[in-house]
């Protein structure tokens, strides 16, 4: 049977994929979901972990959303026809996680009938009981290395995720998506203090959505000048 690793490029499925490598596990490609909305230390990342698969005769897959990511945020017609037809699904987080549920059908599709490695730590017991289910195998929870163990691995391997001097697992808890709404509030002031270029972005998604970012409450701006007084 295939074995194919599911990637992010963040710390876990990072540290998993290196350690399939490096134990010799079965291993015959590595797919990568874009969503177009990451940070560029993670596609620095994957550039460099691609030309380690390359040298390891490991077939690299990337794929990607169907519609462009602000496309869906703010043009796509959704609910059509019905008294409430709008355009777009604005923020992507909360109980509207829009582009986690594209991503993860698109996963599991390509992946069916193989076995898909998944990069989820050991001391998170409610996702791997929650994501249990047909031929996904979690080498993490099997080598019982959690979350800090896989920084700490992705570091000793010679990868880190900076940008402009900032390393992003100092300030941010997931390096995920980086419009995603679930950030936290602690996120959100690191964005503001140390990652302008990004705070500048989200201020720009802001601008032309009505919809509050966090707590169906504060929109960006509120968040600045919340973070201006504090």
């Amino acid at each position: 049977m295939k074995h194919i690793a599911s990637v992010s490029f963040g710390k876990d499925s990072l540290a998993m994929l290196l350690k399939l490598i490096e134990e010799n596990k079965p291993l015959d490609e590595v797919v990568f979901y874009d969503t177009g909305m990451e940070f560029e230390a993670i596609y620095n990342i994957r550039n460099k972990v691609k030309t380690l698969l390359e040298s390891k005769g490991i077939k690299y897959t990337e794929l990607k959303p169907k519609c462009d990511f602000c496309y869906k945020m703010f043009d796509l017609v959704v609910n059509k026809g019905k008294p409430n037809e709008h355009k777009g699904y604005s923020w992507w987080g909360g109980r509207c996680r829009w582009g986690t549920s594209e991503k993860l059908q698109a996963l599991e599709k390509y992946c069916k009938g193989a076995v898909e490695y998944v990069g989820i730590a050991y001391d998170e017991p409610s996702r791997l009981e929650k994501e249990r289910k047909g031929n996904k195998q979690f080498p993490l929870a099997e080598w019982k290395m959690t979350e800090k163990d896989c920084l700490q691995y992705c570091y000793d391997k010679g990868f880190d995720w900076n940008e402009d001097g900032v390393e992003l697992y100092s300030i941010l808890d997931r390096v995920s998506c980086w419009c995603c709404a679930n950030k936290n509030l602690k996120e959100l002031k690191n964005y503001y203090l140390y990652l302008p270029k990004y705070w500048q972005k989200l201020k720009d998604l802001q601008s032309r959505t009505n919809r509050p970012f966090k707590y169906n409450k504060y929109t960006i701006f509120d968040l600045e000048e919340k973070f201006k007084k504090e």
